[in-house]
């Protein structure tokens, strides 16, 4: 009996999603960073074996929005708890439960799907504070299955694997077996450039960033020649990403090429630009150009 079905993953910001997907998947495919709110789009990653084919939704972070993008990316999360086969809530083991916790268990309440709970980054808190965030968390919510974790290093990974396979409903290969994402090269290289620059730059550049991929070629050689234009909001934010002769855009290069050489297994020549598009995140226009769209 062959088992298929969709898992969404939520949680607050920066609670660890999209390190337990890149985990699961073995492959960068999600945005991580040190910054919350850094996945924008529900990217769907699929994992088949000959048993069952997982499909994972990674939302965006639920947070109160402060501009359109942030409108955007709530509802993303919120829509996805529809049509799918089991919500996997994702909290942090060493951080109180929040209104932001609350809010989201609140919207799980009326939804007859099953609810997991991962208590993730298990391995920098104690035992104690461990057993009082499940306490707390099982007053507030009846999970289907409580499992606690370290996405990071893969402790009880697969004990939570094998509790999603035993959840799904018996069901078809929805897409072929190699198929690891429903998103084109060119998404996930974007992506992995704005992660690095989120991780190099500091909070004076924070998420007024996007990414547009240009040209993406492979010669005949099997070099991949990428151009892309990386834009922020302010033209003070250009110049500290450019930094001084160009060393902090040197650096984000350099990671972003290390990273999309591992992805694309070939060689890489990246060229970045730097442009201004003031208040981007609150234009619907250019929301839509860079693929934000509803």
């Amino acid at each position: 009996m062959f088992k298929s079905g969709y898992i969404t993953i939520v949680g607050r910001p920066n609670v660890g999603k999209s390190t337990l997907l890149n985990y699961i998947m073995g492959e960068k495919l999600s945005i991580v960073s040190n910054k919350p709110q850094t996945t924008r789009n529900n990217i769907h990653t699929i994992l088949t074996d000959e048993e069952s084919q997982l499909i994972f939704v990674d939302t965006p972070g639920i947070h109160k929005p402060r501009h359109k993008l942030g409108e955007y990316m709530v509802k993303l999360a919120t829509d996805s708890f529809k049509d799918v086969d089991l919500i996997v809530f994702v909290a942090n083991a060493d951080v109180e439960m929040g209104r932001g916790d609350e809010y989201i268990l609140e919207q799980l309440k009326d939804i007859n799907i099953p609810v997991f709970l991962v208590i993730n980054k298990i391995d920098e808190s104690t035992t104690e504070r461990i057993a009082e965030t499940l306490k707390n968390y099982s007053s507030k919510f009846d999970f289907k299955e409580i499992i606690p974790i370290c996405a990071f290093n893969g402790k009880n990974v697969d004990v939570l694997l094998d509790l999603m396979k035993k959840n799904m409903p018996e069901g078809p290969k929805y897409y072929p077996d190699d198929m690891l994402t429903d998103v084109q090269e060119k998404f996930v290289v974007g992506e992995i450039i704005r992660e690095k620059a989120l991780r190099l730059l500091k909070e004076e550049v924070p998420h007024g960033i996007a990414v547009e991929i240009l040209t993406m070629k492979q010669n005949e050689k099997l070099v991949y020649k990428i151009e892309a234009n990386l834009y922020c909001e302010k033209d003070s934010h250009k110049g500290i990403i450019i930094g001084k002769e160009g060393t902090m855009l040197n650096k984000i290069n350099k990671h972003a090429t290390e990273d999309i050489a591992k992805l694309l297994q070939a060689k890489i020549r990246l060229k970045i630009w730097v442009k201004v598009k003031k208040e981007w995140r609150d234009n619907p226009f250019l929301l839509n150009e860079f693929g934000y769209k509803k």
